[in-house]
């Protein structure tokens, strides 16, 4: 048994999913398929466009978020920093595999309050909020200053077009083999180029439909 398979976390996760499963946005249906695809590309305008998408949860898969589990666990890591909380579905995925590896920290950041508000409320009911640290507003901002001097593991699932920027802030205090996992990384060809390149400092590959895991190098 591991937290992530019992109660109380076990449930809620189940009961999280059927939720984000089930939600809806109005404001969806004012963007064309080649106007999201524009704005997901945007540096500019990301706080507008996710600002309007609230409602969405833009939730990781069930599987992604056992990948993550997986992924800190059999690394033993102890320090976490992710982008893009939501409603928390990927914090409590990591934040269990913190408990399991014997404690540590997760820094994760949100811009959107009724989120930050709904995230904490779901990491309290899960057990697990004395392990995060949730920053409110834009990350290229809250992740500026203050974090660890080593980090083991970095999850990008914010604003696609801002991973390059992210990675850059947190890139320093990535230990030598810590693993980066930026979710849906199609959209930022700027972050892959960056981490697929020989020279860019990382092992890098796709990790299922919608994945790239990359490795850290010494």
């Amino acid at each position: 048994m591991t937290t992530l398979t019992a109660t109380p976390l076990a449930p809620l996760l189940a009961r999280l999913f059927e939720e984000a499963n089930a939600a809806t946005s109005p404001a969806m249906a004012q963007y064309s398929s080649e106007e999201q695809a524009r704005l997901l590309g945007s540096k500019t305008e990301y706080l507008d466009f996710y600002g309007s998408l609230k409602d969405l949860w833009l939730a990781v898969s069930p599987q992604t978020g056992t990948l993550l589990y997986m992924l800190a666990r059999s690394t033993g890591a102890r320090i976490i920093v992710e982008f893009g909380t939501s409603f928390g579905i990927s914090t409590l995925y990591l934040a269990a595999a913190l408990r399991d590896n014997g404690g540590g920290r997760l820094i994760t950041t949100e811009f959107e309050p009724s989120k930050v508000t709904r995230a904490k409320a779901n990491l309290t009911e899960g057990g697990l909020i004395d392990l995060v640290e949730v920053r409110e507003g834009d990350a290229l901002e809250t992740l500026a200053a203050d974090l660890p001097d080593r980090i083991d593991l970095l999850l990008l699932d914010g604003a696609k077009a801002l991973y390059p920027e992210i990675l850059n802030l947190v890139e320093s205090r990535l230990r030598p083999g810590a693993l980066v996992i930026a979710d849906n990384a199609d959209f930022s060809p700027e972050y892959l180029e960056r981490v697929r390149s020989p020279a860019g400092g990382y092992m890098s590959t796709p990790f299922g439909d919608d994945v790239e895991l990359s490795m850290r190098l010494g």
